[in-house]
């Protein structure tokens, strides 16, 4: 810790300087590691509005603009998504706090039912509420389960097909042997292959029981709503209770821009609101962004979400979601056709899974999962673009994940062909490797 001051000029440049060689370049156009998307112009510009103005966006009276900016782009949100008009709309600091609260809400509501004030008394001694995942669903859903006290080991595991998606035969069977609160979270947008569980059907099977919520994880499979030709994917997803994503995924956003919806707009407050003596809460009906999250002091996320929705429209959003699939498609299609390379997933929205196969073929497992992180290694370290491994029904895969608003054909033609490269010079080494 320096002794005295420095000056403030000198300290940005300094670190401008000294942090360069420690960035990602998360926000360019060959950025396929995580969906994760850049920040289209107008949000960027707007962030660092965010940033220079200082707001402390958890009251109206702290912030009018931040409250009015939060409360437009949620009215905006609800209609892109299709969902029930009514519906509360809060701001987090990304998926995961938004997950959280969501599940809040559906605790609040099924406790509530059964008669007890989980806000007040706690979750000790309350009735027990049996949680129904699906065997896929993200780690983010499991921390958020922890953190409310409901246990990530106690949960009901439903099946789900070869994509990933939650069987409802299987759902219904499991609920079948449950009674009291249950709390159902389904999935939109695979982690690996981007594939929906089947919405009407869960929805279905969820509202059969008396005292049930559903729960859609609906990170960026959320935004394939607004998209015409994705219509199939997103059927049914209006039935859930309660829909979290996050716009820096395919809004394209800068961080943070979590964001919750919940049908039960009561529940939802209900789970997030406290006060203290001095709070000035707003008395004439303004919205209070505090009531919908669970951070007070928070950053006034709203502005640069509000300025992606106006600047886009909903036909450049669409747009953009559409061309992110068409390019994830180009690269599988491009990838699919070399020798020793397989295609893992059904490629139905912007994620790739990609497996490649040793010399000799890929008779032997654990070769062909060491053969292709060896390839990951081989893109990373190449740099023409940047992409991630995963382990996939046992298998480990290079994973594409197509979400940037500037890739383009070109870059994404110039990634496979890096990909394509890496995995030839791969396999010639370890061909020389054992001829010697």
């Amino acid at each position: 810790m320096p002794e005295n001051p420095s000056d403030p000029g000198g300290v940005v440049e300094a670190l401008a300087r000294d942090a360069e060689t420690g960035l990602v370049a998360t926000a360019g156009p060959r950025y396929f590691g995580f969906v994760i998307g850049g920040g289209v112009p107008a949000a960027l510009a707007a962030d660092w509005l965010a940033s220079a103005w200082d707001q402390n966006a958890m009251f109206y009276v702290m912030s009018p603009a931040a409250a009015v900016a939060e409360e437009v782009a949620g009215r905006w949100l609800l209609d892109l998504f299709g969902l029930p008009e009514g519906s509360s709309v809060g701001f987090t600091t990304g998926a995961t706090m938004a997950s959280f609260t969501a599940i809040a809400a559906a605790r609040h509501r099924v406790l509530a039912r059964a008669g007890w004030d989980v806000e007040d008394n706690g979750y000790v001694g309350a009735p027990t509420i049996e949680v129904v995942v699906g065997e896929e669903a993200h780690a983010t859903i499991f921390v958020s389960l922890q953190m409310l006290g409901l246990g990530r080991a106690r949960v009901h595991r439903v099946a789900a097909d070869d994509q990933g998606r939650m069987r409802p035969d299987a759902l219904r069977e499991t609920l079948a042997g449950l009674d009291g609160p249950i709390i159902a979270c389904a999935q939109a947008g695979n982690v690996n292959t981007g594939a929906f569980d089947p919405m009407g059907p869960i929805a279905e099977a969820v509202r059969a029981k008396p005292n049930a919520w559903l729960h859609v994880d609906a990170a960026f499979g959320l935004w394939a709503t607004v998209v015409p030709a994705l219509a199939d994917r997103v059927t049914g997803l209006a039935g859930a209770d309660s829909w979290t994503t996050d716009a820096h995924k395919w809004l394209n956003v800068p961080y943070d821009s979590g964001i919750v919806v919940c049908r039960d707009a009561q529940a939802h407050h209900a789970a997030m609101t406290y006060g203290a003596a001095y709070y000035i809460e707003a008395a004439g009906g303004e919205r209070d962004a505090t009531s919908w999250v669970p951070e007070s002091s928070r950053r006034a996320r709203g502005f640069p979400i509000y300025a992606a929705l106006r600047s886009l429209g909903r036909t450049g959003l669409a747009d953009m979601i559409d061309h992110c699939c068409a390019l994830a498609r180009r690269m599988a299609d491009r990838i699919r056709g070399a020798e020793g390379v397989m295609i893992l997933n059904d490629v139905v929205l912007n994620q790739v899974l990609v497996r490649f196969a040793p010399p000799g073929g890929g008779a032997n497992p654990a070769a062909t999962d060491a053969f292709t992180r060896r390839v990951i290694a081989a893109v990373q370290a190449d740099g023409t673009c940047w992409l991630g491994g995963t382990t996939w029904h046992g298998m480990a895969a290079m994973r594409i994940s197509v979400s940037s608003w500037s890739t383009t054909e070109a870059d994404a033609d110039l990634s496979v062909a890096a990909i394509l490269r890496c995995a030839r010079e791969v396999a010639a080494a370890a061909s020389s490797a054992a001829s010697a």
